[in-house]
Order: structure tokens, then C-alpha cells, then sequence
């Protein structure tokens, strides 16, 4: 028997015919076999396999997907600055969930920054080629013309948070409004009555909805909602402390501090403590994502979980299906989804 790395007759890489010819079928039915088509007989497809494995034959992948006007790549784009994406667990995490769900595809995944107008423009330029399947995109602002650009060009694409409630790309977020909420509903159950929230960017939807949530949990509770308890931050620890800072000048006998994002509670945590103010004991701490840092914070932070592995998951898994579907926009424009996964509040010893 010929060995796994038997070469064809030309003495190059075996071709499909070299394998009709081995298995004593047409070039077609090798063709079947290989694509996984069910209209092939057990032992055709048994001969072709065998044949497959003596000539050592590898698929032209490029060339099937050339035939198929495919690239099988698709775009995870971020239209962030670099530092921010390593800095912030929520990005490896979404990452993680996304190469997790393609492992099991032929399909590979380019991950692209555009966080700078430059990037922008060459990125608008390489969709425009239509050099990818579909796109990815997370962390997209509200006034950002990236997604009106993937409908213009008719690119398949899942946004990770829609831009707005009308959102007209399919998306996937986590349920933002009921965090928001939860973790306002913990702090005053545990007798925190002047509760301050540092928010999120507010170009971000996902971050206006835990402002929703922080406030409806207050008024249901019967207690007014005090704008001036509201410091925008930008989820980052520098927001943090900035925010935190500005909140203490305002009320220093603030007892609660809600969080945008557990990197957000590191930098406000900081500011606490050197204006020595405990947590719990002065003032609870709640976070949001319950990443790394909520754990590994002292003392832990309690802090609203994102199923952010599960939200990259969805999002390939919704890609894929616009992808195999390649009917105009215009006609699939009825059919966008929004998955909304649960959020979770994970209760720790800074609260």
C-alpha cells in the first residue's frame, strides 16, 4: 500500500482525478464524497476514502472556496485602541468564545483593530473587496458608520451589543437592563440607601441600559433617583478613580458604588481606600462582568456576571447562519435577530 504522503504521477500533490481513478469512479463522485453529499452510495464512498488515504490527497480548500465565491474568513473587528483590548478581560473573553465555536469549521478568523480613522479607512477598503465571509464586530459606539458600512456592502454581520433599541444588524448582548438593576436591588437590600453609580461610556447602549436598570431599581424601591449620583466613567480604571473621586468631593457619605465594569470598581476601590474608606464596612463595591479581577480583588467583588463566552459562541453561530444564507439584505432585513443572554449577579465580600 502506498504511504500517507504518496505523491500523484506527476510526482506532485495526488489530484482528484488521480483519486477517481484509484477508487474507479468519475471525478464527480469524488467530489460528492469529499463535500459530504448524502447521494453517494456506502461503498462508493468507502472506496473513495480508501483511495483518499492511500494517494495521501488533501482538498484544494482555497480553490473550493474560490468556486463557491467564498473566502472562508471572517472579520473579529474592533474599533478600539489596541491597549484597551488587552487591557480588558471582556475582549479575551469574547475572543475565546468566538475561536471556541469556529474550532469545528474550516473557517478562519482575522482580528482587526480600527480604532484610529486610519484603520478605519483601510478597513473600509478591505471590506470593500470583500476579502471576508462575514464580520464580528464588539464594542461598537453608537455614532460609529462601521455597521451602516457592512449593509451598504451587503456583508453578513453580528454586532456584539446593538448601537440602539431600533438596531438593524443582527445582535447578541447580555441582559444589561436586568444587571443594572440586580446589583442596585442587592445593595439596597443590604441596607445602602445613597447609592452612586459610575457608568459605563454612554455612546454605548448596553451602558445606557444599566443606567435604566440602576434607576428603575431605585424608584421601585421608593427612593428618588439623585442625578448628581450618576458620574459617567468610560470602563476603564483610569474612569474609575476619576469618577470615584469626583462622587466622594460630591457626597462623601456615600455608602454604595455600582460599577460599569469590574475594571472600573479596580480604579474606584483604589480612591476608597486612600481616602480611607472600608469596603464592605463603609462603602459596598459592586462590579460588572465578573471577570478575573472580581475574584482575584481584595476583598472579592461582588460583581454582575456576562456570559461573555456564550455571547461570542451566539455570535458565530448567527454569522454562520447569514452567511449560508445569501439572499439579498434587502429581503433578509425582516428576519435580523437579537439574542438577549441572561446576566447574573455573583455575590462577594465587597458587598
Amino acid at each position: 500500500m502506498a504511504s500517507h504522503g504518496a505523491r500523484g504521477r506527476s510526482g506532485g500533490r495526488p489530484t482528484l482525478e488521480e483519486v477517481a481513478a484509484r477508487a474507479g469512479v468519475g471525478r464527480g463522485t469524488v467530489s460528492r464524497v469529499i463535500n459530504g453529499s448524502p447521494r453517494v452510495s456506502d461503498a462508493t464512498r468507502a472506496a473513495v476514502e480508501a483511495a483518499v488515504a492511500e494517494l495521501g490527497y488533501v482538498p484544494n480548500t482555497a480553490a473550493r472556496a474560490l468556486a463557491a465565491n467564498r473566502t472562508d474568513a471572517i472579520a473579529l473587528v474592533v474599533p478600539e485602541p489596541e491597549t484597551r483590548f488587552f487591557a480588558e478581560p471582556y475582549f479575551s473573553d469574547m475572543l475565546r468564545g468566538v475561536g471556541a465555536e469556529l474550532s469545528d469549521t474550516e473557517m478562519q478568523l482575522l482580528l482587526i483593530f480600527a480604532g484610529s480613522d486610519r484603520e478605519r479607512q483601510r478597513l473600509a477598503q478591505y471590506l470593500a473587496a470583500h476579502r471576508v465571509d462575514g464580520v464580528l464586530l464588539v464594542s461598537v459606539h453608537a455614532d460609529d458608520p462601521l455597521p451602516d458600512l457592512l449593509a451598504q456592502l451587503e456583508i453578513p454581520a453580528v454586532i456584539s451589543g446593538p448601537r440602539s433599541a431600533a438596531e438593524t444588524l443582527t445582535s447578541v448582548d447580555s441582559d444589561n437592563y436586568g444587571g443594572g438593576r440586580a446589583a442596585v436591588e442587592h445593595l439596597l437590600a443590604g441596607g445602602r440607601r445613597t447609592i452612586a453609580h459610575i457608568t459605563g461610556r454612554l455612546d454605548v447602549y448596553g451602558a445606557q441600559r444599566r443606567v435604566d436598570g440602576y434607576r428603575d431599581a431605585l424608584r421601585d424601591a421608593g427612593h428618588g433617583v439623585d442625578e448628581l449620583l450618576i458620574e459617567p466613567g468610560d470602563f476603564t480604571e483610569e474612569g474609575g478613580r476619576r469618577a470615584m473621586s469626583v462622587l466622594l468631593d460630591r457626597y462623601p457619605a456615600l455608602d454604595a458604588v455600582f460599577a460599569g465594569s469590574d475594571v472600573t470598581a479596580a480604579g474606584a476601590r483604589q480612591v476608597l481606600r486612600e481616602a480611607g474608606r472600608r469596603i464592605p464596612d463603609d462603602v459596598a463595591l459592586v462590579g460588572y462582568d465578573d471577570s478575573a479581577i472580581a475574584r482575584h480583588m481584595d476583598p472579592p467583588l461582588t460583581s454582575v456576571r456576562q456570559p461573555i463566552v456564550e455571547m461570542g459562541r451566539a455570535m458565530i453561530d448567527l454569522l454562520l447562519a447569514e452567511i449560508a444564507d445569501r439572499r439579498p439584505a434587502v429581503s433578509r432585513g425582516l428576519e435580523r435577530r437579537h439574542a438577549v443572554l441572561p446576566a447574573e449577579l455573583v455575590v462577594r465580600a465587597s458587598s
